[in-house]
């Protein structure tokens, strides 16, 4: 049986995770251009998959997703400057990063699957 919706993706699953996770992270950090820049990149992930999905082409999908994978990266990025910079602890820093890496394992293997 294959996937009907979005949210069956394990990788979508993943990612609303995080998104919220970022959300209640960076709370409150006073830091507004900081913390709408890492929360939209989070939330970029879970919808670049969702709309990949729901666009029904294996191709867009693949496109979508290698989006949602590169917004994956900029989470990343954005979470070892914010633990240089203090604005995380390091138990926080850890876990988000963990969980970023894995939706990005995730994501190439979605893709080298199409």
């Amino acid at each position: 049986m294959g996937i009907e919706r979005f949210e069956d993706i394990i990788a979508w699953q993943k990612a609303k995770e995080l998104t919220v996770k970022i959300y209640h992270s960076f709370e409150v950090s006073k830091d507004f251009g900081f913390n709408d820049q890492i929360q939209r990149a989070s939330v970029s992930v879970m919808n670049n998959i969702a709309e990949g999905f729901e666009r029904k082409s294996n191709k867009e999908f693949k496109q979508f997703l290698y989006i949602a994978k590169g917004s994956c990266g900029e989470v990343r990025s954005m979470l070892i400057i914010a633990h240089e910079l203090k604005k995380i602890n390091t138990s926080d820093y850890e876990a988000l990063l963990s969980l970023s890496l894995e939706i990005s394992r995730m994501l190439f293997g979605l893709i080298n699957k199409l």
